[in-house]
């Protein structure tokens, strides 16, 4: 791998386990702080701030990742985050908690995040050959979820010997690690002219118009979100009530873990010609993740299911981060993938409010099962497009001028 492909994979892994020391702390530091009842709620309104701003900023983050360099993005978006997230800590280590402030600094700092992800996928497949996308779609896939299962077990430890404002602390630096990386990254992308931002915009939809693979992964995965946002909920709930407690919860979570390890090291080697078709068929294993908390609902068989679903679940990643890298024009791939960020944020949190409701009614199980249901049907549905399942790894980028269809398996 190259130098700049390095610096971006050390930036990204420290920043991967800073997220976790954050996701730790904030939740430690707004219980303890309020009183009885009132952390759920504030903790709750926090994280809809949270999502609410990532849905308002990751279309124009995807514009200015097309418009300037994406690793200057990155920069101001990590500098920005570290002073957000080091105001907060100060807040909490200084006694002086106000819900108001903690909001106003989750939108400057979420804020500032949605404008980092699209210029990450635009700047990532400038690092490396093209022939070698993939394997580096794989390495940092592997890489987040090995910092996925380190990073709460040292979050969890660091802030209960030291307290939540150390986990703060910890996030803030990463953010200073990861703007540092990223400013050391020598690539320049080219960049033509701009026009207005509604035009960019509508450029960047365009694209993905034009490409029935991309338009039915995008709404099959808005369909699978909504599912996946009812289960990540209720999962938790059968995990406390019925497999063990906490401790269920942290093997199911080890469990996910190795699964996206296994799935990213599985797309590093495995190279096959119609890359996005294999990811497609890899996608649907979720739903036996999902259906093992109902049948046969024990620890054991829902992290078999979870190593399963997980390894299919990043396969995809890799396949369809590659499929991005390959088939659609660099100039306007921090648009599109702007827009498939957004179909993530709004979707998942539409699941996570049914999830309450929809149990309530009809039951945990039934409710799981469906969505079981549901996850494999949109994965499913996917594959009806004749591009998704005839759009070939090509090994080459997509040339600027080319808005026709890419190369594509012939008919048989």
């Amino acid at each position: 791998m190259t130098r700049d492909f390095r610096l971006l994979a050390t930036g990204q892994g420290l920043s991967w386990l800073g997220n976790a020391f954050q996701t730790v702390a904030l939740a430690v530091a707004i219980v303890t702080t309020t009183t009885t009842g009132d952390g759920a709620r504030d903790l709750g309104l926090v994280m809809a701030v949270n999502v609410l701003t990532l849905l308002t900023g990751t279309l124009f983050g995807g514009v200015w990742a097309d418009r300037l360099q994406p690793q200057h993005v990155m920069v101001g978006s990590d500098l920005i985050r570290f002073g957000a997230t080091a105001a907060i800590a100060g807040m909490f280590a200084t006694g002086g908690y106000h819900l108001a402030l903690l909001c106003a600094l989750t939108v400057v700092s979420a804020g500032a995040g949605s404008f980092f992800s699209p210029a990450m996928s635009a700047l990532k497949p400038l690092l490396v050959p093209a022939e070698d996308r993939q394997k580096a779609n794989a390495t940092l896939s592997l890489l987040q979820s090995a910092c996925g299962v380190a990073g709460p077990v040292t979050a969890g430890i660091t802030v209960a010997a030291f307290g939540a404002p150390a986990g703060f602390t910890i996030n803030a630096v990463s953010f200073l690690a990861s703007m540092v990386a990223a400013a050391l990254i020598r690539v320049r992308a080219p960049r033509g002219p701009r026009s207005s931002v509604r035009r960019e915009l509508s450029a960047g939809w365009r694209e993905i118009r034009s490409r029935d693979w991309l338009l039915t992964n995008l709404i099959g995965a808005s369909v699978y979100h909504i599912g996946n946002g009812v289960i990540l909920v209720l999962v938790q709930v059968v995990a406390f009530e019925r497999l063990g407690g906490p401790h269920a919860i942290g093997w199911i979570a080890a469990a996910e873990g190795l699964g996206g390890v296994i799935g990213s090291a599985v797309g590093m080697r495995f190279r096959p010609r119609r890359l996005l078709f294999a990811g497609l068929l890899a996608l649907p294993l979720m739903s036996v993740w999902a259906f093992a908390y109902v049948w046969p609902g024990t620890l054991a068989a829902v992290m078999i299911g979870a190593v399963i679903g997980y390894a299919g679940l990043l396969f995809y990643d890799v396949a369809w981060d590659t499929s991005l890298q390959e088939n659609v024009p660099h100039s306007a791939l921090g648009r599109v993938s702007s827009w498939d960020y957004l179909t993530s944020f709004l979707a998942m949190p539409v699941g996570n409010a049914l999830a309450g409701p929809l149990a309530g009614r009809f039951g945990i199980d039934r409710v799981l099962t469906v969505c079981a249901v549901v996850l494999f049907a949109a994965s499913a549905s996917m594959l009806l497009a004749p591009g998704c399942r005839r759009l070939i790894r090509t090994g080459v980028p997509a040339p600027e001028a080319d808005h026709a269809p890419k190369p594509l398996v012939p008919a048989t």
